[in-house]
This record gives structure tokens, sequence and C-alpha cells, in this order.
């Protein structure tokens, strides 16, 4: 499948610096080998071409299914349907520990609740603590 069959969207990218340091990870510095530019170029045409091919089929399948909402389950099958089985243990570890990360999250916005203060009581000790470290520093 083109880029034309996608919508043909030549803005879609990844950020250089990301792909570059996740190659720079894979590629052990004791070996000697470098990465050309053009190639890091090449690998994220390469991912947005992955992407959008198997975002396409996903989106089918949830379609298929009267859902609105692409979920991990349609990414999965997504990707058995396009040949690559190979990659769905690696997606749902990634999956599991997604949803472990954003547990975390949600406790973390859950402290504002479970402090028992108001907002303005939390605004105050906050102008507290921010002037007891302005005056730390002067």
């Amino acid at each position: 499948m083109s880029d034309h069959e996608f919508g043909g969207n030549d803005d879609l990218s990844l950020p250089k610096a990301t792909v570059q340091k996740i190659v720079s990870e894979i590629l052990p510095s004791s070996t000697g080998l470098s990465f050309a530019k053009e190639a890091r170029d090449l690998l994220i045409d390469l991912c947005v071409e992955f992407i959008s091919l198997v975002s396409s089929e996903a989106n089918e399948i949830s379609e298929k299914e009267s859902k609105k909402t692409i979920a991990c389950d349609h990414i999965t099958q997504a990707l058995e349907r396009l040949g690559f089985a190979d990659y769905v243990p690696a997606v749902l570890e990634a999956a599991a520990e997604h949803k472990e990360v954003q547990k975390g999250r949600e406790k973390k916005a859950n402290k504002f609740e479970q402090s028992g203060l108001t907002l303005e009581e939390l605004e105050r000790i906050q102008r507290e603590q921010f002037a007891d470290a302005a005056a730390r520093h002067t």
C-alpha cells in the first residue's frame, strides 16, 4: 500500500532524534557501526508506512465490529492479518506495561482528593513553599 492509499499525508513523520536514540541503543557501540542520516530517514519513512498499514487494517476491523475506537485487540488482529503475528506478544507486553503506567498516573491524580485539603488550602501551601524556596536562594 502506498501513501496515496492512506491519504498521502507527507507531513507524517517521527521525531528524528527519538529514532536516532532508539537505533543507538540497539546498535552496540563496541562494533563501531554508525547509522547514516539517510538510513535513519528511510527507517522513519518505513515506520510511518508500517504504522499507516497497521492502523488502516485495525480501523477496518473496528468498523466491522461497529466500534468507534480502535482497541489493542484490533491492533493485534491487524498484525495477524497482515502476517506480523510474531509481533503480537511484544505488543501485548507493551500494552500491559502502558496500563501499569496509567494506573500510577491515576494514583497521582487522586492525591488531591486524598489530601483532604481544599484547592484554596493547597494553593496557599504552594505559595508558602515558593516563598520559602525563593527566600533560601536570595
